[in-house]
């Protein structure tokens, strides 16, 4: 069948960038492919912090619409977007080779004269100013847990957009940094010189990951995917996101999960922190590949056994 597949996207750079992978990767094997821009309530609207915004799938709902209605076949995302669960009809048909999962802090100034080696209980850490408290930016409810909880005097302001107009919003503002998905601006060639990556801060569940999604019945589009679908990406982004599931959180929880392959063992740090950051729970597990299956909600279970109920009920009661 010679059939041109629509490619749903949003109309950031970002977005855009993503899905002309995806369009080039379908073409290598053959398959003519077209962009179909959609636009998202994400998008339109850019001062509502996005844990006020339900925000869970805000960016992909215009897009799963657009795939049920047939005006796309397949949709591409940012997969650290995606709600854990799908809508009914809509399966993942390929999830590409990761990039960096890594945050990086996008700063202002000579990082050498504002910063000083100090921090709470991280003393090779150069993110705190002997003069005053520094002031940085983020729309993410983790990376302001994660941050506070490293660094508790420092203040945290809301930051909204695509990465073009964070970018400019940071270079207008009193701010001394903002933090990033680092995958995000090196893809589309906009990592700032003044940056540096955060090694401390555990990542969203699947950052720095590309998902395609299809119809449950279009068999065409799945198989056509499943030709760049990277295995191992797949099996560490499922465990992260099933550690998520397990703890019924979304973008609105601060939860972190990271899983790595290494010599056919899986590695999984997994997160939850208080929403002002005082209080955390951490799990670590490593186990082999072929027994990895559950490990995300194994995970899951541990850390609620081990200090992460109670943080989790304190976030449900505040809410």
């Amino acid at each position: 069948m010679n059939k041109v597949i629509r490619i749903g996207t949003r109309e950031s750079q970002l977005a855009v960038w993503q899905a002309t992978q995806v369009q080039n990767l379908l073409g290598q094997h053959g398959i003519t492919a077209e962009l179909v821009y959609i636009k998202s309530e994400g998008d339109i609207d850019l001062k509502t912090p996005l844990y006020e915004m339900g925000v869970q799938g805000i960016f992909t709902r215009s897009l799963d619409i657009a795939l049920l209605s047939e005006r796309i076949d397949i949709a591409v995302h940012s997969m650290k977007d995606v709600p854990t669960q799908l809508p009914k009809g809509i399966i993942t048909s390929a999830v590409l080779k990761r990039a960096s999962y890594k945050d990086l802090l996008v700063y202002k100034g000579d990082l050498p004269a504002i910063l000083s080696e100090q921090g709470n209980g991280a003393s090779h850490s150069p993110l705190t100013t002997h003069h005053s408290p520094l002031t940085v930016a983020t729309s993410s409810i983790r990376r302001k847990a994660q941050w506070l909880n490293r660094y508790p005097h420092h203040t945290i302001d809301n930051l909204r957009g695509n990465v073009n107009t964070r970018l400019k919003k940071l270079a207008e503002s009193h701010w001394n940094g903002a933090i990033f998905a680092a995958a995000g601006l090196e893809r589309i060639g906009l990592r700032p010189e003044q940056s540096i990556e955060l090694d401390w801060m555990l990542p969203a569940p699947a950052q720095g990951a590309i998902v395609v999604a299809c119809r449950e019945n279009d068999q065409y589009a799945f198989e056509a995917c499943q030709l760049f679908n990277d295995t191992d990406t797949a099996l560490c982004t499922a465990i992260e996101r099933d550690f998520l599931r397990a703890l019924l959180g979304g973008c609105s929880t601060p939860i972190s999960g990271l899983a790595t392959v290494v010599n056919d063992q899986v590695h999984f740090e997994g997160n939850i922190l208080s929403l002002d950051g005082k209080e955390k729970a951490t799990i670590q597990k490593t186990i082999t590949v072929a027994k990895s299956n559950n490990l995300g909600s194994i995970a899951a279970r541990e850390l609620l056994e081990n200090g992460g109920q109670a943080i989790a009920d304190q976030i449900r009661n505040g809410k």
